[in-house]
C-alpha cells in the first residue's frame, strides 16, 4: 500500500479536489483507494454520496486507536473508493495528539490495519501547520502540494510547507526519512501572463532542491471541477473529451497524466479508464455504462484483473464503433 498525503499550509489551494479526483481515477482504474480526512472541516467526507455509514471515523481510529475496519471505514457510491470520515467536531484530537507520547507517529502506527485491504491511501489535511499535519507527513510514502500559480501562494509554500518538512527531519534518528515532495501546480488559467510567470519560477527554484520536485501536469482552470463537485463524481467521469475550441485537455486526460506521474507502475492500467462510471452487480461483476453506449459487463468477478482489462477494451471498442457511426 501507498500512502500519499496531500498537505500545504496555506488553505484554499485545492487539496480535497485533488484527493476526491485523484482517488476516484485511481479506484475506476481497478485500484483499491482509501481516503482519510484529517481535516476538521470535512469537505472530503461530504465530497461522494455513502452507500455505507461506519459508525466510527476518524476521532475513533486516533483517539482510541481502533483498528476494527468495519468499525471506521465507509463506502461511497464509487466502486473500489472508501473513506474515514473526519468526525471531530469539536476539534479535539489536535491538544490529544499534542499531548501523547506516541502523538506525531500513531497514524504510522496504524496504517498495518489497512495495508492488505487497499493498494493506496490518500491522505486529506488541513490547511495550516499543526500536529494532524505532521503527523500525515510522518505517514507518507510521498507528500503532494498543490499551489496555485500567484506570488503569495508561492510565498507561503516556502515558509510553511517546505518549513515543515524541514522541521521533521530530526525524526531521521528514529529510521523514518521525511517523504519526498511533489509540487503540483493548479488552477492554471492558459490566458494570464502572472500565472504563466509565477510557474515557470517556481519551476526554476526547485529545481535543484533535494528531496523537491515540480511535477511536469499542472491542472487548468476549468469549470469541470466545480461541476462534479456539484455532482459529487470525479472530474474524469464529468468531463472525459476536450471541449471544442479549448486549448486545455480534457479532464480526463489531466488526471490520467497526473496518476501516471505519480504512480508510474500502474500506468497501464490508466490507460483504460474511459470515463465510464463503475457499478458492481449483485453477482460480483462490474458493470460499466455511458451514455449513448451499450453496458458492458466484466465476464467475470472483480477481482479478475484480466476481466476487468478485457471488460475496458471493450469499451474503448464500443467507443470507436460509435464514433465511426456518428462520422457515417
Amino acid at each position: 500500500m501507498q500512502v500519499v498525503s496531500i498537505i500545504s499550509t496555506k488553505g484554499g489551494v485545492g487539496k480535497t479536489t485533488t484527493a476526491a479526483n485523484l482517488g476516484g481515477f485511481i479506484a475506476d482504474a481497478g485500484l483499491r483507494v482509501l481516503l482519510l480526512d484529517l481535516d476538521v472541516q470535512p469537505t472530503l467526507s461530504s465530497y461522494f454520496m455513502l452507500s455505507v455509514r461506519a459508525p466510527g471515523g476518524i476521532y475513533e481510529m486516533l483517539a482510541f486507536n481502533e483498528r476494527r475496519i468495519e468499525q471506521l471505514v465507509s463506502r461511497t457510491a464509487i466502486v473500489g473508493l472508501d473513506l474515514v470520515l473526519s468526525n471531530d467536531d469539536r476539534g479535539e484530537l489536535s491538544t490529544l495528539l499534542l499531548h501523547a507520547p506516541d502523538g506525531r507517529l500513531r497514524l504510522r502506527h496504524l496504517l498495518p490495519t489497512f495495508r492488505t485491504h487497499y493498494d493506496l491511501l490518500l491522505i486529506d489535511t488541513q490547511g495550516a501547520r499543526s500536529v494532524l499535519l505532521e503527523m500525515a507527513v510522518l505517514a507518507s510514502d510521498l507528500a503532494l502540494s498543490p499551489v496555485t500559480p500567484e506570488i503569495l501562494a508561492a510565498r507561503e509554500l516556502r515558509r510553511g510547507t517546505l518549513q515543515l518538512i524541514e522541521d521533521i527531519a530530526p525524526y531521521r534518528h528514529l529510521g523514518i526519512e521525511p517523504p519526498p515532495l511533489r509540487l503540483l501546480i493548479n488552477r492554471v488559467h492558459p490566458v494570464s501572463s502572472n500565472a504563466r510567470m509565477v510557474q515557470q519560477a517556481l519551476r526554476q527554484v526547485f529545481q535543484e532542491q533535494a528531496g523537491v520536485q515540480v511535477l511536469d501536469t499542472d491542472v487548468p482552470a476549468i469549470e469541470a471541477y466545480p461541476r462534479a463537485a456539484t455532482r459529487g463524481l470525479p472530474v474524469h467521469r464529468v468531463e472525459y473529451r476536450q471541449p471544442a475550441g479549448r486549448t486545455a485537455p480534457a479532464a480526463l486526460e489531466t488526471m490520467r497524466t497526473l496518476a501516471g506521474e505519480l504512480f508510474p507502475a500502474w500506468r497501464e492500467r490508466f490507460a483504460l479508464v474511459t470515463g465510464r462510471p463503475v457499478v458492481r452487480t449483485s453477482g460480483g461483476h462490474l458493470k460499466f455504462t455511458k451514455p449513448g453506449c451499450t453496458s458492458i459487463y466484466t465476464s467475470a468477478t472483480a477481482s479478475d484483473h484480466r476481466a476487468d482489462r478485457n471488460a475496458r477494451a471493450q469499451l474503448r471498442r464500443a467507443d470507436r464503433q460509435a464514433q465511426e457511426i456518428g462520422h457515417g
